[in-house]
């Protein structure tokens, strides 16, 4: 956890948490289907600073690193203008997966074409921001914090999580799977967040496994009334590892993650193995309430059309297997799934066959909470702007309020810092 790097003389039990819970997750994953849940984890979910959120909603934000070419994700199958731009690209306009006259889902998204032709899957075409960055560093950080002025630090699932769940330093309300970092949209200075990076081993980031020998090295160093703090402190970590490794093997994926259900991390299956981390926690009642996990390599400046068309099939087999998974378990009505990228890629592909970055791009919300189709205004490719890339219509933030008012239930404006235009693509909460 790093513990060399905590200010011993200044930290609280909440503190000594938010200093980043790193795990590993056990081989067969991480908790049983309906098994009971420790007391505090369980009540966490519920355990709201001062609006009292009640609903057992959860939402699982997936990242499409790299910048995800919008176009090729959502076809525009009637234009003309897009084939003209895209002499090479444009051919996947021809097998697109028709969701109406004028647009198409990339032909590798059966299982979301699927979903959405249930009503599950809602479509939000040109989403962006104003004066839009072409930094992948620099438009992250508009998105993680929600905030295109480049003012706030925090990211704006961890200034939620702070605002409305973390009132008394629960781990596993927010968690980030797949990864050994915090992503910037859950990061929080006051919020206490759990990443749980692989399937190999539940373990304290750093030498040791042992949460005595941990506690011990800090009582060494922390005399009088901070014994009994950190005393608290380790019995909660305690409590988590102890919970993870317990339910580990229990969990039974009822969801096709792979064949043999043996994931490991890797390039290829990343997203489904963090995916099938975050199911579960959700199925076995950890108190997890917001997840977030990240499929890569969707900078495709070169060669795209076979590389954006493997990156589909990931994403559509991992989201499948993992509503799935959830159905199975009785609890896909609790838990929405949406996308999102730094930015879309330019309308004309370069001579490298492939796109470099752009703009606007759609957003797609997936799960049962969801109100399907195709919401906001599709970009024109007959009217590009200055820059040759097509003009944002959805600001993001309204998304986002969407999110945290309609699902979560939290006040989207207080998160947010202002109201937005409402794109209604989320069932109330009971």
């Amino acid at each position: 956890m790093g513990l060399q790097n905590i200010g011993i003389e200044k930290i609280s039990r909440r503190d000594f948490l938010q200093k980043g819970l790193v795990f590993g997750a056990g081989a067969r994953g991480l908790a049983a289907g309906y098994a009971a849940v420790p007391d505090v984890f369980a009540k966490a979910v519920y355990a709201a600073k001062g609006a009292g959120v009640t609903n057992d909603r959860v939402l699982v934000m997936i990242q499409l690193g790299g910048g995800n070419d919008g176009l090729q994700t959502v076809i525009p199958i009637s234009d003309g203008k897009f084939r003209d731009l895209r002499p090479t690209l444009g051919k996947e306009a021809d097998s697109a997966l028709r969701l109406d006259n004028s647009w198409g889902l990339h032909q590798s998204l059966k299982g979301i074409k699927s979903l959405y032709d249930d009503g599950k899957v809602a479509v939000i075409q040109g989403v962006g921001y104003p004066k839009p960055s072409f930094s992948h560093f620099d438009s992250i950080r508009v998105w993680e914090t929600g905030d295109p002025t480049r003012k706030q630090q925090n990211g704006w699932l961890g200034k939620t999580i702070e605002k409305n769940y973390d009132s008394a330093g629960h781990p596993l309300i927010g968690c980030a799977t797949g990864t050994t970092s915090v992503p910037g949209a859950l990061r929080d200075l006051q919020a206490t967040l759990t990443v749980i990076n692989d399937q190999s081993s539940f373990k304290f980031q750093g030498n040791s496994d042992n949460v005595d020998k941990v506690m011990g090295t800090l009582y060494t160093g922390t005399p009088g009334i901070y014994g009994a703090l950190f005393d608290t402190a380790m019995s909660t970590v305690r409590d988590t590892v102890a919970q993870l490794k317990t339910s580990a093997a229990k969990y039974v994926p009822k969801g096709n993650y792979s064949d043999n259900q043996k994931l490991v991390f890797s390039s290829k299956n990343q997203l489904a193995a963090a995916l099938q981390l975050a199911a579960e926690l959700i199925v076995t009642g950890t108190g997890v309430k917001v997840l977030h996990v990240t499929l890569g390599g969707f900078d495709t400046h070169y060669t795209e059309q076979a590389r954006h068309a493997a990156l589909m099939g990931y994403l559509d087999s991992a989201v499948s297997a993992f509503h799935a998974d959830l159905t199975a378990y009785g609890m896909a009505d609790r838990v929405m799934i949406a996308t999102w990228s730094e930015f879309g890629r330019r309308p004309q592909e370069n001579a490298s066959g492939g796109t470099d970055h752009g703009t606007a791009a759609p957003v797609i919300i997936i799960g049962d909470p969801v109100k399907g189709g195709l919401y906001g205004q599709g970009p024109s490719l007959s009217k590009l702007d200055t820059s040759q890339n097509v003009s944002y219509t959805v600001d993001f933030r309204s998304v986002y309020q969407e999110i945290l008012t309609s699902h979560l239930g939290v006040d989207g404006q207080d998160i947010l810092g202002q109201g937005f235009e409402r794109i209604p693509f989320i069932r109330s909460a009971a």
